[in-house]
């Protein structure tokens, strides 16, 4: 049904206050905070009315009301205000972005985990890139003395791997130098995924005589795509238990148990279409694990260049600040972008 102005006025009076208090909100309430004038019989026969549309949920008789999913939603896609930071949150978010030594890609996303879940008070979640599906950058060899060199992989998303090798004894400066040369030339820009076995063959013939370095090489790529589960980076994952609505030990223990599951969490965040300025928002039962259709999953992509990456996330409970969460989430996102 379509709203009226005073209908909408109530719901997102109930759902501020509700957002605030945890409690059920009454037309008292209302018209003592929000709509001085107008009198409680008159905003409890419009509550009346919300709740009969779906909007509004009376939990217990006699108690206030409480806004329902599709009363979120409504407010989400109609009703919301888009939020400023304040100067003091925009202070943390500059100050982490621009530490010095925040270089390799797992650190900084470490640092925005901790720095989500610190600045909206929920858990945050993120999702970073597939090593295979980032590109070769560079490979280099530092030695570590005459028998033993680091071998060094780096991709384009900031993942850095190494491995310690023996470097064979007939092997010259000179030699190694361009070998790594070579390699580098034959690999730049290929994701790690096509580096295919046809290629690895062209260059063990073309590098015969040092076969030995090439399959340590070649193993370290090989053991970096093993590993290449998607990693979800949490924070605060104790900030939503925090919260009333997980008083139930059920619901705790159910919530733990999830953020075990890396690649369940994985699939949560798995490229989203984006939503309204990048943001989308999934409320309750638009997410699809059952462990989390009690809460709300506030997301949005970030990129490397023009190409995107993975997704950051922040997990509260349907009574969270969309507002404020998707500005903190906005800023971030550019923030990472730049850096």
């Amino acid at each position: 049904m379509g709203l009226s102005a005073r209908k909408k006025q109530i719901l997102q009076a109930v759902i501020t206050d509700y957002v605030k208090s945890a409690q059920p909100v009454g037309s008292r309430t209302i018209a003592r905070r929000y709509m001085v004038g107008l009198s409680p019989a008159t905003i409890r026969n419009e509550m009346a009315d919300l709740e009969e549309a779906g909007y509004l949920i009376q939990p217990h008789t006699s108690a206030g009301r409480i806004p329902s999913q599709i009363g979120y939603r409504y407010y989400v896609d109609q009703l919301m205000e888009k939020s400023d930071l304040e100067d003091e949150d925009k202070a943390k978010i500059k100050q982490v972005y621009e530490y010095e030594k925040l270089k390799e890609i797992e650190e900084i996303i470490r640092h925005t985990s901790r720095l989500l879940s610190l600045l909206t008070n929920y858990t945050s979640l993120i999702l970073g890139p597939q090593l295979k599906k980032s590109a070769f950058k560079k490979l280099q060899i530092m030695p570590v003395d005459h028998q033993r060199g680091l071998l060094i992989l780096v991709a384009d998303t900031g993942f850095v791997k190494n491995k310690v090798i023996n470097l064979p004894h007939t092997l010259s400066a000179n030699e190694l130098n361009r070998i790594v040369t070579y390699l580098n030339m034959r690999m730049e820009g290929l994701t790690i995924d096509t580096i295919t076995s046809k290629l690895i063959s062209e260059i063990r013939r073309d590098l015969y005589q040092h076969i030995k370095f090439l399959e340590d090489t070649f193993t370290l790529l090989g053991d970096s795509l093993a590993e290449d589960e998607r990693r979800v980076f949490l924070g605060g994952t104790t900030n939503i238990l925090n919260q009333p609505e997980f008083g139930d030990i059920g619901k705790v223990k159910s919530l733990l148990a999830l953020f075990e599951q890396h690649s369940l969490l994985a699939n949560l965040l798995a490229r989203p279409v984006a939503g309204v300025d990048g943001v989308i928002i999934k409320i309750g039962t638009e997410n699809i694990l059952e462990e989390v259709q009690e809460c709300s999953l506030v997301m949005a992509t970030y990129c490397l260049g023009k190409e995107v990456v993975g997704t950051i996330g922040v997990l509260g409970p349907t009574r969270m600040n969309y507002a404020k969460t998707v500005a903190v989430i906005q800023q971030v996102v550019s923030h990472l972008g730049r850096l």
